[in-house]
């Protein structure tokens, strides 16, 4: 795959899906063919705009569901119409965009590091129709394809500051789903982050779960096994850690799972979620979510869609930071209380820093200027 950058992060029916009805399109590994969809009143524009997923699907809680929101968005602010395609695995990625193209969309947005390929290939064999990635980069850019990636390193520098900060144990931990740079960036920007907070404050926090240096750590294979997650995380906790930051889309929920349990055991311990504000997204580990590591990935792909729909299309790779709040940390919102005013100043200190170039943030798979 080649490519300059990562992706990523509840499989099952997902109830927004299932209440378009008609008036949209859901593709499974069965390959079923596409039908007209999205909105349908009278007075509704013609374009059409698409999406199709990873393996993680429309429901991941992450990514998937975050830019396919997005989407849904835009239907309801532009008035277009919507279809969509969920992979449930990498075979489905080609079918899927073959689908799209058929169906006659304006725009397909592919999601995750993991459609480069299948994404180029459409996209070369049909260079009339218009493509967004979210996720990926492109060494050698394509006319009609769009990457919305994200310097995410920066937001999960200061996870991994807060993190440091807020353990009671002097442990903290990470892992990933894949190995690829989109995951990475999140674990390097993390590592990062606690090595600062141990150098400004004199401390030894340990991190485990991955070694930025040697670009080596833990991880699960796959965005898919949550019980892999899980036990992962319980392994952390045994050996210690009370924060864990899982970056694996739905495999996360693993974490979430080991982390609620040890809660209810009586442990403090605390997760931080990425891709989007999983308080909000997760509320079932509500109780244990410290924070987030947020990529405005629905607020993009409306913006995105809504460029091309007005004859605005640009291949010019769209790269979310911190300045431009295209990544961000999340409210503590349960946990507010817990983080001291002083830890808040010095966050807000550490973003102002990074914006200005003062404090430099970097990773091997952060976005190429």
């Amino acid at each position: 795959m080649k490519t300059s950058l990562r992706a990523i992060p509840k499989r099952g029916s997902l109830a927004t899906v299932a209440a378009l009805g008609a008036t949209a399109l859901l593709l499974t590994s069965c390959g079923a063919p596409p039908e007209a969809g999205g909105t349908s009143s009278e007075g509704a524009s013609d374009y059409t705009g698409c999406i199709v997923s990873d393996s993680g699907g429309f429901d991941d809680q992450s990514f998937n569901q975050s830019s396919y929101e997005g989407l849904k968005k835009a239907e309801t602010d532009l008035g277009i119409k919507v279809n969509q395609a969920e992979s449930t695995a990498d075979t489905d990625f080609g079918p899927n965009l073959r689908a799209m193209v058929t169906a006659g969309c304006d725009m397909t947005i592919t999601v995750g590091f993991l459609l480069g390929d299948a994404t180029e290939e459409q996209a070369t064999a049909n260079p009339d129709s218009h493509f967004a990635i979210v996720d990926f980069n492109y060494e050698t850019p394509i006319a009609n394809v769009k990457p919305i990636i994200y310097d995410t390193a920066q937001a999960a520098f200061m996870a991994g500051y807060l993190a440091a900060g807020t353990t009671k144990t002097g442990t903290v931990a990470t892992f990933g789903g894949i190995k690829i740079p989109t995951v990475t960036i999140f674990m390097d920007g993390y590592a990062d982050g606690v090595k600062y907070y141990n150098e400004q404050n004199n401390k030894q926090v340990k991190l485990l779960g991955w070694n930025k240096d040697a670009q080596d750590g833990s991880f699960t294979g796959d965005f898919e096994k949550q019980d892999v997650g899980k036990q992962l995380t319980q392994n952390f906790l045994d050996q210690g850690a009370d924060i864990v930051m899982p970056v694996a889309g739905p495999v996360g929920k693993g974490a979430g799972a080991a982390l609620q349990e040890a809660k209810d055991s009586g442990k403090d311990v605390k997760l931080i979620w990425v891709d989007s504000d999983g308080f909000l997204n997760a509320p079932e580990y509500a109780d244990v979510m410290l924070s987030s590591v947020m990529k405005s990935m629905g607020e993009t792909v409306e913006e995105v869609v809504k460029e091309d729909k007005d004859g605005n299309f640009s291949n010019t790779p769209y790269v979310g930071t911190l300045e431009n709040n295209g990544v961000a940390l999340a409210p503590f919102h349960n946990f507010d209380s817990e983080v001291s005013a002083d830890m808040k100043s010095q966050l807000e200190q550490i973003k102002k820093d990074i914006i200005s170039g003062t404090l430099v943030v970097s990773s091997e798979a952060s976005p190429k200027s």
